[in-house]
């Protein structure tokens, strides 16, 4: 049985050239925000965090049930890593940007959770003891330097104003359980695969969510039954949660994490352009400071000096010509054919 979450007739040309997946992820999270963000009256954030991962479960658990059953006494034993590792990224970190997006514009959000891949560097520190490099931490310090410039709305003055629970305050904070998630991965069951382990964290996490959504339904918040909340709630269990996921892991694989971890940032440059075309969101000059700097700042974090640097235009390059000389065969093939 496998447990890969490879379509069965997704073209070889596209699985095989991870740069053409790379964009999705972030693509399906910034659809995820912008929904959020556009529902948030009406989708109740325990309601929505809880049925994206039953749906996410309900689709994966068909293809990885029999491994799940093989590796059953393994996911036990780690039971503690895949509780905190649920609690942490896969239920804390869309709950809070839910809730945080009942006040804060989605452009703003996702400008905001891209300080995630600069929080793991900390977060390895602090539970691995792993100390990051000089120029990490530089780009880190650049990074929140940005964070702060959208926070105060480009007035450094409206920083002190800025109450403990405002909307971006949450975000911030989901990014940090992303980023705990993250370096909590590193402990995670050896030799059970990876689409079996996200098997035990996606019910496992529905189930940490079960309660909270029973309390939020007993207070009068539940899911309408519509078109509109059916269909977000499968666009977000489905792409957002699961195939966001599974074509992250395979860019992760393939092209390493660094690469994988800069379209991130996509996030925001996504969400900008759908809320300002869905939801009337405006793109002022402060989000784009900020954005500026946040990237700049993980730019200095993660891209390798020396001669490495010039290495990823030529693959891209190569990536190109190499999908474009496929693409012409296979015209001249049907032409022939034809």
């Amino acid at each position: 049985m496998t447990t890969s979450l490879r379509p069965a007739r997704l073209p070889d040309l596209v699985w095989r050239r991870p740069y053409a997946l790379l964009p999705l992820p972030p693509l399906f999270w910034a659809g995820n925000l912008v929904i959020g963000r556009a529902f948030a009256q009406e989708l109740p954030p325990f309601g929505l965090t809880f049925w994206r991962w039953v749906i996410a479960s309900a689709v994966l658990l068909p293809f990885v049930w029999r491994a799940l059953a093989v590796h059953r006494r393994t996911l036990l034993a780690h039971w503690p890593v895949i509780t905190a590792c649920a609690a942490s990224g896969l239920a804390g970190y869309p709950l809070l940007n839910y809730i945080a997006l009942h006040g804060t514009p989605a452009a703003t959000a996702a400008m905001l959770n891209s300080t995630l891949p600069l929080m793991v560097p900390l977060f390895a520190w602090a539970i691995a003891r792993e100390a990051p490099r000089p120029r990490v931490v530089a780009g880190i310090v650049l990074s929140f330097l940005g964070v702060g410039w959208i926070v105060g709305r480009g007035d450094p003055a409206t920083l002190a104003a800025l109450s403990i629970g405002g909307g971006e305050v949450l975000v911030l904070l989901a990014a940090a359980g992303y980023a705990l998630y993250s370096v909590l991965l590193r402990y995670r069951p050896k030799g059970v695969p990876d689409m079996v382990f996200m098997a035990a964290l996606t019910v496992t996490t529905a189930v940490l969510m079960l309660p909270f959504w029973l309390a939020e339904a007993a207070a009068g918040r539940s899911i309408p039954v519509e078109p509109y909340a059916i269909a977000s709630l499968l666009f977000i269990g489905i792409f957002s949660s699961l195939l966001g996921a599974g074509l992250w892991n395979r860019c992760v694989a393939t092209l390493g994490p660094a690469l994988t971890g800069a379209s991130f940032h996509l996030v925001a440059v996504y969400s900008s352009a759908l809320a300002f075309l869905l939801l009337g969101e405006p793109v002022r000059g402060f989000h784009l400071i900020g954005i500026g700097l946040i990237l700049l700042g993980f730019a200095i974090a993660v891209v390798p000096g020396g001669a490495a640097i010039p290495r990823l235009p030529s693959r891209i390059s190569r990536a190109l010509t190499d999908c474009l000389s496929r693409l012409r065969e296979r015209s001249e093939t049907r032409s022939g054919s034809g």
